[in-house]
């Protein structure tokens, strides 16, 4: 049916999938139950949209996070009210913490019950209000389009993150006229101190320059808001002029290339001792798209004291929250940098470069393409490696031993020999493993590691490579995952082999929650209290899910297995048995400065067998 002014009357739910098909959206991870029914019900109606079925709520929130984190775009689950609705609030937290764009959509009893205690009813709004960056309760037809459109405009403006809409079972079922364009919100209303619009004569951006300018020993620290902002151009840009070091925190891996001569590496608790002392050692820190969370500042007291600090941020709440500043810098960063970029060249030797690139920003580039004279603080910062970049284990001899270390080396060996680098994804849970992939694994491009870093969800891996995998369907998926955290969502391996999905599966398996593990010999004496953890034989738990495995235990057999799943076309799972009791290094002690890392004990055979540099 339509009206005078040709808009079509629907009902609820069907205004929610025209809504959702408006904003582009073609795939929902989602799982159906009585208060959302609906809403499935008129899915039918919507070739366009493709809905993946999940084995568990908690499963569809990393989906379509993974989703997010993989393509840029907004992600959607869906699940129904009760236990359905708070089984995605981990994924919520999940996304919250790290800005991603992320909608859910949650069936809610009927308007005339709500408040009721009736059956499979709980007050979502109020239990995600803190894990969202905003949330509504539709209990109208006519307000389904308006707040999914307005869900998704929050959802991926300013500083990202995810939006939950409520709909009550009698709103989707009841009709309203739908006009999709008429249910567009206001115009995006950033922050008031987003007003302040920066330019080449404001006082900040001058009080800035004159300490970039000033600076001898200069370090970038690149975070994830380079990504979000898509950035990367500009920062490799910024960093060349003035042949500044990068150090990356873990969500800011891949921004810039690890190959390029400026990258320094990752820095924090488990970063290189090198970046840390060059932090620590610093007379500027410019923060870009960072939050200077208290795993890369160590104790606050004593980070990095002597130095002046820059920080460009899009979300005016991180300024000054957890380290002072003496410049704020308060915008996109991508816009920030546009603004600086011509003001540096006016005052270095990059006018010479500039004038063969007009607009100023060169295109990223690599080891190969930039070459430069390292400055005396790069080639201070170079001489502090020393024997610490024996760590890297690409000459490390076979000993017979099989370390979580040579795995994620090998997969990233395995990857750049195919000439497939650029077109593969690590999706990682949390723990050791991860940890070990932002050390050994190389990412060259943005969008390539895909892993859960202020909230730390184990579990979140295999739902999230789901999402990744149907965001890049052309791209080689890996998840890495430890032991304890696959078996949290492994049900999901079934939501593979449905979708038909060609997902690799490293299973860094060592008997122990790795993590819990290390802290517990470092901290407690090695009273690994309910840390050893048994495990299926997980090639024969892939197999009943219809999947194809195998089990590794020596390094010579790991690239052979590794190519035979990236190139089965089908979904592989590789059991990789490690060592039991290695760990992540260097480490930083809770309370600990950002220089007082924990090194591997001299004693370790990994150690021993590396040849000094």
């Amino acid at each position: 049916m339509t009206n005078a002014n040709q808009h079509p009357t629907l009902t609820g739910a069907e205004i929610l999938w025209a809504s959702l098909a408006g904003e582009g959206t073609t795939t929902v991870f989602g799982y159906p139950g009585g208060a959302i029914l609906p809403i499935y019900d008129a899915l039918r109606k919507f070739p366009t949209i493709h809905h993946v079925l999940v084995r568990h709520e908690q499963g569809a929130s990393h989906m379509a996070d993974g989703y997010a984190r993989a393509s840029g775009r907004v992600g959607v689950c869906m699940a129904t009210s009760g236990p359905g609705a708070t089984n995605l609030v981990t994924g919520l937290a999940t996304a919250m913490l790290d800005s991603i764009p992320m909608v859910a959509i949650t069936g809610q009893v009927s308007s005339k019950v709500l408040g009721s205690d009736a059956f499979q009813e709980v007050d979502i709004t109020g239990i995600t209000l803190p894990v969202t960056k905003h949330n509504f309760l539709v209990t109208r037809a006519e307000d389904i389009a308006p707040a999914i459109r307005e869900a998704f405009q929050i959802a991926r403006s300013g500083r990202p993150g995810p939006v939950l809409v409520d709909i009550t079972k009698d709103a989707q079922q009841a009709t309203a006229v739908y006009d999709f364009d008429a249910a567009a919100p206001p115009a995006y209303r950033p922050h008031p101190m987003l007003h302040k619009q920066l330019h080449a004569d404001s006082p900040s951006i001058k009080q800035a320059l004159e300490l970039i300018l000033a600076a001898k020993k200069p370090v970038i620290l690149a975070g994830h808001g380079i990504v979000e902002s898509g950035a990367e151009r500009e920062v490799i840009a910024f960093a060349e002029a003035l042949q500044i070091p990068i150090a990356s925190t873990l969500l800011g891996l891949g921004a810039v290339p690890a190959a390029h001569p400026l990258q320094l590496g990752m820095m924090g608790m488990h970063g290189e001792s090198w970046v840390n002392n060059a932090i620590q050692q610093a007379d500027l820190l410019l923060a870009f798209g960072m939050r200077f969370d208290d795993r890369v500042t160590g104790n606050l007291a004593s980070y990095s004291p002597n130095s002046k600090k820059i920080h460009i941020e899009i979300d005016p709440s991180e300024i000054n929250k957890n380290v002072r500043v003496d410049v704020s810098l308060i915008g996109d960063l991508k816009q920030v940098l546009n603004i600086l970029l011509p003001q540096i060249a006016r005052h270095s030797e990059w006018s010479a470069a500039k004038s063969k690139n007009p607009e100023g920003v060169r295109p990223a580039t690599t080891a190969q393409t930039f070459s430069t004279t390292a400055s005396p603080w790069l080639s201070e910062i170079n001489k502090s490696k020393g024997s610490a970049a024996v760590r890297d284990i690409i000459n490390l001899p076979d000993n017979g031993h099989l370390y979580a270390a040579h795995v994620i080396h090998d997969i990233w060996r395995e990857a750049q020999a195919a000439g497939r680098l650029e077109n593969t994804i690590i999706v990682t849970d949390v723990g050791q493993h991860q940890m070990w992939e932002a050390q050994y694994f190389k990412h060259e491009s943005p969008r390539s590691l895909v892993t859960s870093g202020g909230l730390g969800t184990m579990g979140f891996a295999l739902p999230a490579a789901i999402g990744a995998k149907a965001a890049q369907p052309h791209k080689d998926v890996w998840v890495i995952a430890g032991d304890g955290g696959f078996q949290m969502t492994a049900a999901e391996l079934s939501t593979i082999q449905q979708e038909g999905l060609a997902i690799n599966i490293a299973v860094i398996n060592n008997g122990f929650l790795g993590m819990v593990r290390q802290w517990q010999e470092t901290f407690y004496d090695k009273n690994y209290s309910a840390s050893p953890i048994l495990s299926p034989d997980f090639v024969m738990l892939a197999a009943a899910h219809g999947i194809a495995g195998a089990s590794v235990s020596k390094r010579s057999d790991v690239i052979p297995t590794v190519t035979k799943a990236r190139t089965s076309g089908k979904p592989f799972l590789i059991n990789f048995q490690v060592e039991k009791e290695d760990g992540v290094y260097p480490m930083i002690a809770p309370g600990a400065a950002l220089h007082e890392m924990v090194r591997r004990p001299t004693h370790d055979p990994l150690l021993e067998t590396a040849e000094d540099e």
